[in-house]
């Protein structure tokens, strides 16, 4: 037989036999015959080797070892999903849409909990796969990519063709790649999603191939050109091409059959060989897509559903304090571990006395925890039925846990403080504020480094970060502290001086001075000296520096101690002033705005930044001095207020053009 022949016969051969074993789930020849045949055209290939075919399943297996991954802009954005929560909610979506489409059908999916993935493929043959990454800009991650073996490396389409889809570590696997770390006493990974997008970044694709990955597909990005008009017909063209697309979906009409849909995977989602994080809803007519449009990163013709917080049950098995940076001490629950909503909680935040009263957590509860937001650990609370008589009612401590220090609740406020400014772990917890990204942004200089150069004697103040050069030879005498390291750290430290004052100010740790009423500040005064010079009733008349605020800042600079700390930092060469700022003059400028909702084009503190560069006042909720309120998605009660009280509103769009415009200036 011509060997060139045999080496594509058999490569169409394996291609196939793969898409049976592992998109149909019913392999038509044995493991040992797919061997054999495996093994014969490695062998000719060998002999071949003018052959050579990236995408030969000789080349799945992995062994490519890079540096790094290569940016790639994507050619059309990746573009995330608003969020329903009800079926309130979702009925909102349904009448958004219906206002401008008079027949809606929905094609209505699972949610995959993996790491989104695009493929492109050129004229039948699989190039590259590219992560989502910002939505503009991901990663070719194609060399991993190719191990994954459901994946086809031909289809049969030609010209350009990309899919985008789901890379999930199934259930199986993940459980499987725990087994093997635990044994290898390595660190386990919280759930399968982490676990994922930990393979899909593996330098060595070696070890990615041996992830047991999985990908479902669910969005072919240029069906259209294909003269394809709807996303079911788009999913079973997928499907022809060998594409492994989720047969568990549904074409509804009404949202009562979207919801009966999402009741019955309700029930089923834990059951499923896969991790799954809510209900995808799509518009099924493609045409619509581009009349409905986008906002700048969401979508308008899909939305996803997502399931309520996971609730389960454990026993609390004490009730720890820890005191922050101020003196406050905050109650913690230590919980008997249980995984929630996908990871091992073993401790959650009681926030106060009153919350513990209040809730009637008593220590040996068995207690209902849940993640709020599916990130947050949060007791619900107690199983009353379950008590036996051995819980008692918790007395608040009157002491403080690290220094044995008279512990103050102040009128008026839920919280204790720890009054002893002297107290080990307020020393420790101002210093690691005090170098936090948002205040001074010391890099290497984390909460575990500041505890332990603090049991070494070496921070006893925030002063002594500027000290720590002179600690540098003992610090390559201890353990994990290289000389490159050292020096990395000591260059962060040296590089904060340049910091503006507000970010110093924020990083003192001032009482009820968080990071906006710092930059206030400065902008107000220009220098520490004309603020430490400030009194009551000058800060009292700055905008949004309330009388508590102010009580705070000048009992903050009476002290000695503060005056002292004050004089060492500017010695060692920190900033004292600010630079006046320009503000540019805009639709923004002296009005009081207020954010709410999911934002897409911008963070939240990106917004606040630009809004305030504009000459604007933002503020945290909606009021009768409000000018203006800019409203991403899921705009919830702060909208509602503003329509009440009849204030400006603008949608996330409008904003963005608008600072667009003052840029182009």
């Amino acid at each position: 037989m011509d060997e060139i022949k045999r080496i594509r016969e058999l490569r169409a051969l394996l291609e196939q036999l793969s898409y049976e074993y592992y998109v149909l789930d019913h392999p038509s020849r044995s493991d040992q015959e797919y061997d054999r045949y495996m093994q014969e055209l490695i062998a000719l290939e060998e002999k071949h080797p003018e052959e050579y075919d990236p995408n030969s399943p000789t080349q799945r297996v992995g062994g490519a070892v890079l540096d790094g991954f290569e940016k790639v802009e994507h050619k059309r954005m990746m573009l995330s999903l608003g969020n329903v929560f009800n079926y309130e909610e979702l009925a909102a979506f349904d009448e958004r849409v219906r206002a401008s489409e008079s027949q809606v059908r929905y094609v209505v999916e699972l949610k995959i909990d993996g790491l989104a993935m695009s493929l492109i493929y050129q004229d039948g043959n699989f190039v590259q796969a590219v992560t989502r990454g910002d939505g503009n800009i991901g990663e070719d991650v194609t060399n991993n990519i190719k191990t994954i073996q459901s994946i086809p490396m031909h289809i049969d389409l030609m010209g350009e063709v990309e899919v985008r889809g789901e890379v999930y570590m199934p259930k199986a696997s993940f459980r499987r790649l725990n087994s093997e770390r635990e044994a290898n006493g390595e660190e386990l990974f919280a759930n399968p999603r982490n676990a994922a997008a930990g393979s899909v970044r593996q330098l060595d694709s070696s070890i990615c191939a041996k992830r047991g990955l999985d990908a479902f597909w669910y969005y072919f990005v240029n069906a259209q050109e294909y003269g394809i008009h709807s996303q079911e017909e788009a999913l079973e063209t997928m499907s022809q091409m060998h594409l492994r697309v989720n047969p568990l979906r549904r074409c509804c009409d009404t949202v009562d059959e979207i919801w009966q849909f999402i009741q019955e995977i309700s029930e089923q989602r834990h059951d499923l060989p896969y991790e799954i994080d809510g209900i995808v809803i799509k518009v099924d007519d493609l045409n619509a897509w581009t009349r409905l449009g986008t906002t700048v990163k969401v979508p308008r013709w899909a939305t996803a559903y997502k399931f309520p917080a996971e609730e389960v049950k454990t026993r609390l098995l004490d009730i720890v304090l820890s005191v922050g940076r101020t003196g406050r001490i905050t109650p913690n629950a230590v919980l008997e571990p249980v995984r929630v909503a996908g990871t091992t909680v073993s401790a959650a935040q009681l926030h106060n006395e009153d919350m513990i009263k209040e809730k009637d957590i008593r220590i040996h509860d068995i207690v209902i925890v849940r993640k709020a937001g599916d990130i947050i650990p949060e007791v619900v609370g107690p199983d009353i039925e379950r008590r036996d008589g051995s819980q008692q009612p918790y007395v608040f401590p009157s002491t403080c846990p690290i220094c044995g220090g008279h512990l103050l609740r102040l009128p008026q406020e839920a919280a204790h403080y720890c009054i002893n400014q002297d107290c080990p772990a307020r020393v420790v917890e101002s210093i690691i504020h005090f170098a936090s990204r948002d205040a001074m942004d010391i890099d290497t200089l984390g909460d575990k480094r500041v505890e332990q150069l603090h049991e070494w004697g070496m921070l006893d103040s925030i002063e002594d970060i500027y000290r720590l050069k002179e600690h540098r030879q003992e610090l390559l005498a201890k353990e994990g502290y290289q000389a490159k390291s050292v020096q990395k750290l000591l260059d962060a430290i040296e590089k904060s001086k340049e910091n503006p004052l507000e970010d110093l100010l924020f990083g003192l740790g001032i009482r009820q001075v968080g990071k906006k009423a710092a930059r206030i500040l400065a902008k107000q005064f220009l220098s520490m000296d004309a603020l430490m010079a400030a009194d009551e009733e000058q800060l009292t008349m700055i905008r949004d520096i309330g009388e508590i605020t102010a009580k705070s800042i000048v009992a903050f600079f009476a002290e000695e101690k503060n005056q002292h700390m004050i004089d060492q930092l500017r010695s060692f060469g920190l900033r004292m002033d600010s630079e006046k700022e320009e503000i540019k003059e805009s639709i923004f400028t002296n009005k009081t705005i207020v954010l709410t909702g999911t934002l897409s084009y911008y963070t939240r503190n990106e917004a606040k930044a630009i809004l305030l560069s504009l000459g604007a006042n933002v503020a945290g909720s909606v009021s009768k001095k409000t000018d203006l309120v800019i409203y991403g998605e899921n705009a919830g009660s702060k909208l509602t207020k503003a329509q009440e009280l009849g204030v400006e509103m603008m949608n996330e769009e409008a904003f963005v053009q608008e600072v667009k415009a003052y840029e182009s200036q």
